[in-house]
């Protein structure tokens, strides 16, 4: 968790400053001229692996009684007292050992009385460098990188420039504990205006703190502080753009989301150009500026591009004139393909620079196609710490300009920026989140003039604005990603101006549980318009807790009932530092190895570990529901393989602690599933070694077939056994997958798509009963489209040679009859005789499996 600081710089000097901040640095430094000239421009290090440090680590206050509290941090102080050594500094339960991957080069007393805890508190340490006279004037800005544990404040001549996990700090006292315990080291930077500079002898002074007494070790690494610059205003700094990040549109069909940070604090504009991969003209799209967040003084810039053509590639490049990133590609969304795989990332939070890249590569290796990545929040540990962000991303890699990212906000999004702005800064989303229009009769509570429905009206006014970008959906072939926000801090959910109200029934004692409410009923919205087959979604806080002393209660109360009553199908959440996975129990099947309903999952994918609860104190059974796996000390990552009728999902263990409840290696598959679904909603869970479901379609029941909904299809009056006929569905229903059926028996002819003009071609089978019979047309989601009579005769029978098309077209679209005029010109997508057997025999060979019926209106009572 760590905080950058960044004073503002002075700007605007001319272009030539640069050279002369150089040829001064390297007089001061006795440089040969001719280095500093190969130099030009560069920026120049005034402190790095060589530089010696003045250091106190006996736990003692640097200050006498009655100096100044930070006189140490100043030019002057008198340190001659104290020990002088290189960098780097730690040590690990008293000794000279490894912190995390990093190895100090000079111990440090870990303990006040050198043997044991308690710890010492703080550390101090002061370095110093020269300016010539003029020098100051000719830096654009100081630029420093360092590697602490725990916590850390940086000062350039009295002035703090830096402070990263130092949220404890008092500024009471210089000696006291502070930080959080973080696991590794963590790695931080900081930009300071020249205004810190003078001519002369310039002082760097840290202090470096313990979080808690009983600390197993310690860590201080500076790397590099750097004088950079004066750039010409007239000029673009040639800076590419960093954390550039593709996000989804509400259309990922047509359209895509990107979002970067400028290059450099001058860069006040930015732009997207594209063009398909395969060459072609470059378009030039206009980013808005997205937001300065965290003290950096670089913009943010988001853009979106539509226009897009489906299933296609597409090169793109972020920045402005002078100073572009590289061309990256990515491809949009491909309607017609149902198979593809993505990846759902638990928390990464911890180990950002350690952990975190690992997981990512591991994830990329095992999925190299996947469309992009879901993350269950807390991709953070303080949202207002800079550093954290550039090491997140630096941990995404190219994965992040290249695939679509989903994520979802966690508590530690609001850590140190309670508004997100740092969050709406870093990422562009669908603006399709809860409004009054959306969240059903809720939006009643807010009609009307009383004090009480104004007070609902402010609330809900303001969720629907904060809500943008924290809650959001888009629907990417055939699977809807729902994304909400599990997290009710009231900062974020109180307006600026809210009425008064008086009384038990006002909004403003209940927010927390009425922003779940406000959302539960927009799920329930946006879960009862899916067009998608699929239906899944993310959010950090789980409805079922798996780590000790955890619980959501009000997660669980509004948010399960909308899950299991729209039968959703992966609900993945974070959070918990822990594994789980299981089943609401309401879904529980009479055959081992299969239930029905949704999937709840719990990951994590950082380095940060909690221990499991009790057996007496599990969320999962206290509140009906059943634990399939659950573990500690794992960090994994997901992968889901999508395609028309199943997803199949996989977990891996990419990093575990020495306590893991796992034998498994890393590497290895920790937890797989397979969710089987048929197009008309009939869906089964199966774990690994089961026998999967075989998806048969299911025939519309000969009592739904009336008089009032005969029609919607042509076909001729008279068909012949085993040869092709055409049927026709209208011209408005062009490109839709249906299935055909014969009754009286119900027999299946086959599933086809429909032409341009709205026909297809079908097949009887050879053996099928002569006599009058009714064709069937449903949609792939078992909806019936319409039927007509039809006769069948043999082959060779009046009216019934091979390949003739006797008699008019019966049951024409809007009439029951003979639908006179119609025309069966052209043939549709071919079902041929070996398909209809084949799937015949696929049906032979059900599996027979008896499931209980739940409370959903698509439940079934058994599979055949």
């Amino acid at each position: 968790m760590t905080t950058e600081t960044t004073p503002t710089g002075r700007r605007g000097r001319r272009a030539a400053a640069g050279a002369v901040l150089l040829a001064l640095v390297a007089a001061a430094f006795a440089l040969p001229a001719q280095a500093a000239a190969a130099q030009d421009a560069e920026p120049t290090q005034v402190v790095g692996p060589d530089t010696q440090w003045h250091y106190l680590d006996d736990g003692s206050d640097p200050v006498a009684e009655g100096e100044p509290l930070r006189a140490w941090t100043a030019g002057g102080f008198d340190d001659a007292g104290w020990k002088g050594a290189t960098g780097s500094f730690g040590a690990k339960n008293g000794k000279l050992a490894a912190v995390g991957p990093y190895t100090p080069k000079t111990l440090l007393a870990h303990y006040l009385d050198g043997t044991a805890a308690p710890t010492v508190p703080t550390y101090f340490f002061r370095t110093t460098f020269e300016l010539p006279a003029g020098g100051a004037t000719e830096v654009g800005s100081v630029v420093g990188d360092l590697v602490h544990d725990d916590a850390a404040q940086v000062w350039i001549n009295g002035t703090k420039v830096g402070g990263f996990v130092d949220g404890r700090v008092s500024g009471t006292k210089n000696v006291e504990y502070a930080g959080d315990s973080n696991g590794d080291p963590v790695a931080s930077s900081f930009t300071a205006g020249p205004e810190v500079l003078v001519d002369g002898t310039n002082t760097v002074a840290i202090a470096l703190y313990q979080d808690r007494e009983t600390s197993s070790d310690i860590y201080l690494d500076v790397r590099s502080i750097r004088l950079m610059p004066i750039v010409d205003p007239g000029e673009t700094v040639p800076a590419p753009p960093s954390r550039v990040i593709l996000t989804p549109t509400a259309t990922p069909t047509t359209s895509q989301s990107f979002s970067w940070l400028a290059g450099d604090a001058t860069h006040a504009s930015g732009q997207v150009q594209i063009r398909t991969a395969a060459g072609g003209e470059v378009r030039t799209v206009d980013a808005y500026a997205a937001g300065v967040v965290n003290a950096n003084p670089k913009q943010h810039f988001s853009a979106t591009v539509d226009g897009l053509a489906p299933a296609t590639r597409y090169a793109y490049r972020v920045g402005l004139e002078g100073a572009w990133s590289g061309w990256f590609e990515f491809s949009t969304a491909d309607p017609s393909d149902r198979d593809f795989q993505f990846v759902y990332y638990g928390d990464a939070q911890i180990g950002l620079d350690s952990t975190w890249p690992s997981v990512v590569r591991q994830a990329e290796a095992t999925a190299p196609d996947a469309i992009g990545s879901v993350h269950a929040g807390d991709l953070i540990n303080t949202a207002s710490n800079e550093t954290e962000w550039v090491n997140w991303f630096a941990g995404m890699g190219a994965s992040a300009a290249t695939k679509n990212v989903m994520a979802a906000p966690g508590n530690h999004e609001y850590s140190g920026d309670k508004l997100m702005k740092s969050w709406k800064a870093n990422f562009e989303y669908p603006h399709n989140n809860p409004t009054v229009e959306t969240v059903g009769a809720l939006a009643d509570l807010a009609v009307g003039d009383g004090d009480v429905a104004k007070q609902y009206a402010a609330y809900f006014a303001h969720w629907a604005a904060f809500a943008t970008e924290t809650v959001y959906f888009t629907d990417y072939q055939d699977v809807r990603f729902i994304t909400v926000n599990a997290t009710r801090d009231t900062t974020f959910l109180t307006p600026d101006v809210l009425p008064a109200c008086s009384g038990t029934e006002c909004p403003q004692a209940k927010v927390a549980e009425l922003w779940t409410q406000f959302q539960a009923a927009w799920l329930d919205h946006v879960l009862e318009e899916s067009p998608s087959k699929w239906n899944v979604v993310t959010f950090h806080q789980p409805v079922y807790s798996t780590s000790a002393g955890r619980d959501e209660p009000v997660l669980r109360k509004y948010w399960v009932p909308v899950f299991q009553e729209h039968d959703i199908d992966l609900v993945m959440m974070g959070h918990d530092h822990t594994y789980a996975r299981g089943y609401n129990n309401d879904d529980v099947t009479e055959t081992p190895g299969v239930t029905v309903g949704p999937v709840y999952i719990v990951s994590n994918s950082g380095a940060k570990h909690y221990d499991l609860e009790s057996d007496e104190k599990n969320v999962w059974t206290n509140n009906d529901a059943t634990q399939v796996l659950r573990g500690a000390g794992v960090t994994t990552y997901q992968v889901i393989d999508v395609s028309k009728d199943r997803l199949v999902y996989r977990s891996y263990l990419a990093e575990k602690t020495a306590n893991a409840t796992t034998d498994l290696p890393v590497g290895a598959v920790y937890d797989e599933f397979t969710v089987s679904k048929a197009d008309d909603g009939r869906k089964w869970v199966t774990e690994a070694g089961a026998e999967l479901p075989v998806i048969e379609p299911q025939p519309t029941d000969d009592a739904e077939l009336t008089e009032a909904n005969r029609g919607g299809i042509t076909v001729p009056a008279t068909i012949v056994a085993g040869e092709p006929f055409t049927a026709g569905i209208g011209a408005e229903r062009a490109g839709t997958e249906v299935r055909a059926w014969l009754h009286s028996e119900p027999t299946l002819l086959g599933e086809a798509t429909a032409d341009e003009a709205g026909e297809l071609e079908l097949v009887a089978p050879a053996d099928i009963a002569e006599g009058e019979h009714r064709l069937v047309v449903q949609a792939a989601d078992g909806s019936l489209i319409g039927w007509a009579p039809v006769e069948v005769v043999a082959a060779g029978e009046p009216g019934g040679e091979p390949g003739e098309q006797p008699g008019d077209g019966q049951g024409g679209a809007g009439e029951a009859g003979a639908g006179e005029g119609s025309s069966l010109a052209s043939t549709g997508a071919q079902i041929t005789a070996p398909l209809v057997i084949g799937l015949v025999l696929l049906a032979g060979g059900a599996a027979v499996i008896a499931v209980r019926r739940s409370r959903r209106a698509k439940a079934v009572d058994t599979l055949d």
